[in-house]
C-alpha cells in the first residue's frame, strides 16, 4: 500500500475547552490519489475537520502527521467566506496561489502557468477583471484555479457548488476526475449523488467520525435532515 499522505491519530478537536470538544479520538489515513466525500449536518464538525487538517486548528490531543513528508494542500472555500470585494484581478487571485513564504515574485513560468489553469477553470476571458464584478459561478472557478495552481497533493473543497450555478457546478464534476488523476481530494458536499458516483470513501462526520468504504448503506448515525439511508459506495472502491 502507498505511504499516507497524511495520518490523524486519537484526534480530539474542539474550540472553547469550558466545553465538551466537537470531534474526539478521530484515527485514519489520507493517501495519493484518494478521494473522500465528507458528509454530515450542519454543526456535526464538517468544518473543524477540515481547518484541523489544513493547519488552522491545533487538536487539543491527538496529531496529524506526514509520512510522505512535505505535502501541498490546495483548499476551496465556500463562496460566502471570500472578500469579493478586495481589489484583486481573476489572474492575480489564482496566481496567488504560488505565493508561499519566502516567494516575492511571480516569475514568467509562473504566468504560463496561471494561463493553463485560467483555461482550465474556463475564465480566460476574465483575467484582467476583478473579481468584485464576478458571479458566485465564476468567483467559486478562480478559486478553484488559485487551488489548483500550486499543483497540491491533497486538494480540499468545502461545499464548492453551494450558491453557485449549474454551470459552475458542470464544470467542476468535469474538471475533479482529471484532478484525481494526479491530486487527492477531499470534498465536503450535501450533493449525495455525486458523491456516490466520484467518492471511493465516505467521511460522515456527525459529532463523531463514520468512515464507509464499499458498502450498501449508510449507517443511521451519519443521517443529517435529509437521511442518506441508501447510499452505495459498492462500485467506487
Amino acid at each position: 500500500m502507498d505511504t499516507p499522505l497524511l495520518t490523524v491519530q486519537d484526534l480530539t478537536l474542539g474550540y472553547d475547552r469550558s466545553q465538551p470538544p466537537i470531534l474526539s479520538d478521530l484515527s485514519f489515513s489520507i493517501y495519493p490519489l484518494d478521494f473522500i466525500g465528507v458528509i454530515g449536518p450542519n454543526g456535526g464538525g464538517k468544518t473543524t475537520l477540515m481547518r484541523a487538517l489544513l493547519g488552522l486548528l491545533t487538536p487539543r490531543s491527538g496529531r496529524i502527521t506526514r509520512p510522505s513528508g512535505h505535502i501541498e494542500m490546495g483548499y476551496v472555500p465556500q463562496q460566502s467566506k471570500v472578500d469579493s470585494k478586495f481589489p484583486i484581478t481573476v489572474r492575480d487571485t489564482v496566481e496567488s496561489g504560488l505565493m508561499h513564504a519566502g516567494k516575492l515574485r511571480i516569475t514568467k513560468a509562473d504566468h504560463e502557468l496561471g494561463t493553463k489553469i485560467l483555461e482550465q477553470v474556463g475564465m480566460t476571458d476574465y483575467a484582467d477583471t476583478e473579481i468584485g464584478a464576478l458571479s458566485g459561478g465564476q468567483l467559486q472557478r478562480v478559486l478553484l484555479g488559485r487551488a489548483l495552481v500550486s499543483k497540491p497533493d491533497i486538494l480540499i473543497l468545502d461545499e464548492p457548488n453551494t450558491y453557485v450555478d449549474k454551470g459552475f457546478e458542470n464544470r467542476l464534476y468535469q474538471i475533479l476526475p482529471e484532478v484525481n488523476k494526479e491530486t487527492a481530494i477531499i470534498m465536503v458536499s450535501h450533493d449525495i449523488g455525486t458523491l456516490s458516483r466520484m467518492a471511493r470513501r465516505l467521511f460522515c462526520v456527525n459529532r463523531g467520525l463514520h468512515i464507509h468504504e464499499g458498502i450498501d448503506a449508510v449507517c443511521a448515525a451519519c443521517s443529517d435532515a435529509n437521511a442518506l439511508p441508501y447510499l452505495r459506495l459498492a462500485d467506487h472502491e
